[in-house]
């Protein structure tokens, strides 16, 4: 065999191995399905066909999150291989577009896909999950350090015991599972 024919043959099951591990077109035929359509259509905001449209963002920040490797990068790579091997105009590899499409989402829409889907899950669970017939819920606190800018300084407090000024501001989180659902 050619040698230029081997690495090829190399090179092109990378990429279908790479291809397959894809969860972004997943995501965004959930986002686009029946009974996300409506809400993900209420909350996008207007916005001009660009490379990254919301609902693609959207599902790529998804697949992102979900992934062993949360980078940039490697998402975007994910991408355009996905849009190569599905016949579709190549893009470039550079992350910029995609941070920034990714800044534009509003907050809103993540928070309100949460809330829609936590609520469909709980409402599917069956009856013998639940504790004598009632949902049970768990609760869930933490805290993270946010960048020290003076718009997260205005908005999240520092630890009590730093002096003022000095530190970084901490974001508290809580989560609430509903343990028959997830």
């Amino acid at each position: 065999m050619n040698p230029n024919q081997k690495h090829a043959s190399i090179q092109q099951c990378r990429t279908r191995k790479y291809a397959s591990c894809t969860d972004s077109y997943d995501f965004f035929n959930l986002l686009t399905g029946r009974e996300l359509f409506e809400v993900v259509e209420q909350l996008l905001p207007e916005h001009r066909e660009r490379t990254f449209p919301p609902t693609e963002t959207l599902s790529m920040f998804l697949a992102q999150a979900m992934h062993a490797d949360r980078s940039c990068q490697n998402i975007v790579n994910q991408s355009a291989i996905a849009r190569l091997t599905g016949g579709l105009p190549s893009i470039s590899t550079n992350t910029g577009a995609y941070c920034k499409a990714r800044q534009r989402l509003p907050v809103e829409i993540i928070s309100e896909l949460v809330c829609f889907t936590g609520k469909q899950s709980s409402d599917k669970a069956l009856e013998q999950w639940k504790w004598r017939g009632r949902p049970v819920k768990l609760i869930d606190g933490t805290t993270t350090t946010m960048p020290d800018t003076p718009e997260n300084q205005e908005v999240f407090p520092q630890q009590s015991a730093q002096e003022p000024g000095l530190g970084f501001p901490i974001c508290r989180i809580v989560g609430v599972i509903c343990l028959g659902s997830g």
